[in-house]
């Protein structure tokens, strides 16, 4: 299972999904330099962190997509999961605190 996240985490970076921590695809250079001073400044945890607790909690699963929104003017990260039991689950966690805020089976 190692080796999925692992992967999953090479393919994100390689298509620059996200850097140094946040997700960061579709955004311009004065959002990422945003973002980057956010996490730098503690106000946001990075995506490998993010993965790290959500791990820790939900241990199987193949990352199919990490994102990093703006939802009522608040930071979260978005990740979409493909389950051993074939469902995809979409998980919500605040960046500021990693705190889980929903969780969705599609």
């Amino acid at each position: 299972m190692r080796l999925l996240l692992k992967s999953a985490a090479r393919v994100l970076l390689a298509v620059g999904l996200f850097i140094a921590g946040p997700v960061v695809a579709d955004r311009d250079h004065d959002e990422i330099h945003q973002l980057r001073q956010l996490r730098n400044a503690g106000q946001i945890l990075s995506l490998e962190t993010i993965l790290a607790n959500h791990r820790r909690q939900y241990p199987h699963g193949q990352l199919l997509e990490a994102k990093l929104e703006v939802e009522q003017g608040r930071y979260v990260y978005d990740l979409k999961l493909l389950g051993e039991d074939g469902a995809v689950r979409e998980f919500e966690y605040d960046a500021r605190t990693g705190e889980l805020q929903r969780l969705e089976q599609k």
